[in-house]
């Protein structure tokens, strides 16, 4: 498949979704980008802005099967995976699959549940199969994990552990819309649910396709040295206590490689390392006390790291 067919069909996915993800164009973008590059992504956000319409919307863009999992304190690993149940007319045990088979899967509210329910998202989201009562069965193709998480609400909740954040492809926020966008959304839900203005425009097969052709995109030495350099200032800065891990490396790499691929680009520029840097990698480090006192977010922090390590010129890495 070629990049140009990736970016029409890719930009159709934006379309679809951002009718009714208003004014949110970028982050859309970036979310099928995540899809594309076959990707888990994490939402932090506050309530009410359409952090689970954006999920729902994707599953209809792409006509896939949606599974949603509304985390809480009392929710068990095997309401996530499922387990087997006795059927007595057979005399056997037989398996009732979980929401987690689903191709987009909502993880609401994930830091709401206990350390080990989350846990048991692990080998779900990295291996792409579900182990229950010593069997491993496969989760289908594609499989897409949307986590939620209201940032203002930390009474009863459980933060994620750095090994689970680090299992994210990306980390968004959707914020509020502006006034126009606001006044556009109640113009269009008047009437109307607003999932009814979505349509599927690609079909399961064809996005496995994509994501293929994704990993396909020309990615020259230079660029590979470029965002090496760039995860390894995040370990070096004095703004933060621990930078991003190779696997930031690698998925920075994949993420440059998916928005090159979404402009109907052959090969990776520096600037799609710049543009997608701060989702891949914010939430893969920690900041020092002094960076928060001061009011610096992390994506902040990361953009400035970026602006500080020399780029490739652009003529050099076609």
């Amino acid at each position: 498949m070629k990049a140009a067919e990736i970016a029409e069909k890719s930009q159709n996915m934006v379309d679809e979704i951002e009718r009714v993800i208003v004014g949110k164009r970028e982050t859309v973008s970036k979310a099928v980008l995540t899809m594309l590059c076959n990707g888990h992504l994490l939402l932090e956000d506050i309530p009410g802005v359409g952090k689970t319409t954006l999920a729902k919307s994707m599953a209809k863009a792409i006509g896939g099967k949606f599974g949603r999992v509304q985390f809480t304190p009392d929710l068990l690993p095997s309401d996530i995976t499922g387990g087997s149940i006795y059927n007595q007319k057979e005399s056997t045990f037989e398996f009732r699959p979980g929401p987690i088979f689903g191709n987009v899967v909502l993880a609401d509210e994930i830091n709401r549940a206990t350390p080990k329910t989350q846990s048991s998202l692990l080998e779900a989201m990295e291996e792409r199969q579900v182990t229950s009562d010593g069997e491993t069965r496969a989760l289908p193709k594609p499989f897409f994990v949307i986590a939620t998480q209201n940032s203002i609400e930390m009474t009863g909740t459980y933060p994620l552990p750095e090994a689970q954040l680090d299992r994210f492809f990306a980390r968004l926020s959707l914020g509020y819309p502006s006034k126009s966008d606001e006044m556009d959304i109640l113009n269009r839900q008047q009437v109307a649910s607003s999932l009814e203005l979505v349509n599927q425009v690609v079909t399961l097969e064809m996005l496995l396709l994509m994501q293929s052709a994704v990993r396909d995109i020309f990615v020259h030495e230079s660029i590979r040295e470029f965002v090496v350099d760039v995860v390894r200032a995040t370990r070096e800065s004095n703004q933060l206590l621990m930078g991003a891990s190779p696997r930031g490396s690698l998925l920075l790499m994949r993420a440059a490689q998916g928005r090159a691929a979404m402009a109907g680009g052959d090969f990776v520029k520096p600037d799609d390392v710049k543009a997608v840097a701060s989702s891949v990698l914010a939430h893969r480090v920690l900041p020092r006390a002094e960076s928060r006192a001061r009011g610096l977010s992390t994506e902040q922090v990361i953009a400035t790291i970026v602006d500080q390590v020399p780029a490739p010129a652009p003529a050099s890495v076609a």
